[in-house]
């Protein structure tokens, strides 16, 4: 019986190892394609020796999880863009729940101050209710933290966390200043409010939108129908304070007031350039409109503003917008983090881009009307006007 030797696979794979370990110390000697496959770049091998050395060296043990989470933080810092960022897994997740119309949180929506977030809605029933905030309260300090200069993203991050923890808030009211101890919980944010005004005996109805999440095109049909049946002949969009959301949302909200038709083209370096248009069968087509907006409304809310103000279909109420003529793309990674960078830019149907350069802020939309609403009172001074403007229509 002839006697199978593993002889020459020894000295095959010894061969191909000492290979291996000779290539990994040249790899400048090989072909592209080759020094793709078995040698990482200088620039990549060096990123690598740097958080090993790190590892290694430092005086203290840093968590390999640390180290991880900074080199991608840093990463995406360097991009100078203000619309990117890393979410490690536990930023993902509060992400992916802002996105579903429910947080952990306190439930106030607020909006960005120098002082710190001013307190724009109090949900009802929420930890922030029943703690004592009210629309107008300035945020200017979370767990001992000042929150000036903080962007609403980040301020707000400090305040949120995991139900039944505690936040400690320093809120500043009539120039006074108090602290407050709040409970945090899993807060549902009513997305759509509705009411029915009359003006000089006219009807109008009024949907404010709070974010552009997953369903909110369903509430804003829902709450049209729901006015139109009780006699509402003019109807008012308040988009204000609305930050956006998801683009397909913007998509059907718009469709809900256009018969077909250009709303929105996005195009960007590694994504196909894509037009959205209005979709299904509208609920009010025809009735006179006007959106309400004001500095904090971005992104998916001026992809609305800017399809009805450039079909003509709706006047804009209210200050220059925000002003993001950009999109990101979320990149799930394996850590159970993600990507949000910015991928492309948006223009509305007649080929306006909101954002100037991109990820710096840009021109915004110029109200076809102006109004302004005062932080410092409790009446809303810019609602009326957009009431005015409605009722002008329908005489």
């Amino acid at each position: 019986m002839k006697r199978v030797t593993a002889a020459p696979a020894v000295l095959v794979a010894v061969a191909i190892l000492l290979a291996g370990i000779w290539i990994g110390g040249h790899p400048q000697l090989l072909p592209g394609f080759a020094r793709d496959l078995f040698a990482a770049n200088d620039d990549s091998r060096v990123v690598n020796e740097a958080i090993e050395r790190v590892r290694d060296d430092y005086y203290r043990k840093i968590p390999e999880e640390k180290l991880a989470n900074a080199s991608i933080d840093g990463l995406v810092e360097s991009l100078d863009d203000r619309f990117s960022h890393y979410l490690d897994p536990t930023a993902y997740k509060a992400f992916l729940e802002s996105s579903e119309s429910a947080y952990e949180g306190i439930g106030i929506l607020v909006s960005s101050d120098k002082r710190g977030l001013r307190v724009v809605t109090v949900y009802p029933g929420s930890p922030a209710r029943r703690a004592g905030l009210k629309a107008g309260d300035i945020i200017v300090g979370a767990d001992g933290r000042s929150l000036a200069g903080k962007s609403t993203d980040q301020g707000s991050r400090s305040i949120k966390g995991r139900p039944g923890t505690t936040v400690e808030l320093k809120i500043l009211r009539d120039g006074r200043t108090r602290s407050a101890r709040v409970a945090r919980a899993r807060v549902k944010i009513p997305v759509v409010r509705s009411s029915l005004k009359t003006l000089g005996g006219d009807k109008i109805g009024v949907v404010a939108l709070a974010a552009f999440t997953s369903g909110a095109h369903g509430e804003v049909r829902a709450a049209l129908e729901r006015l139109r049946r009780r006699g509402a002949r003019g109807f008012v969009l308040d988009l204000r304070h609305n930050g956006g959301g998801l683009v397909t949302e913007a998509q059907l909200v718009a469709s809900a007031f256009l018969r077909g038709g250009k709303i929105v083209t996005t195009r960007g370096r590694s994504v196909p350039t894509r037009t959205l248009s209005a979709t299904g069968n509208p609920v009010v087509p025809t009735a006179p409109l006007a959106v309400l907006v004001d500095g904090d409304t971005a992104s998916a809310s001026e992809i609305v503003a800017g399809a009805l103000q450039d079909r003509r279909r709706a006047s804009v109420v209210g200050t220059r917008t925000f002003g993001k003529g950009v999109f990101q793309s979320v990149i799930e990674l394996s850590n159970g983090g993600a990507l949000d960078i910015t991928a492309g830019q948006y223009f509305t149907p007649s080929g306006r881009n909101l954002g100037g350069r991109g990820v710096s802020t840009g021109a915004g939309i110029k109200p076809d009307v102006s109004a302004r609403d005062d932080a410092k009172t409790a009446r809303d001074e810019a609602l009326p006007v957009a009431l005015r403007t409605v009722q002008a229509k329908l005489s």
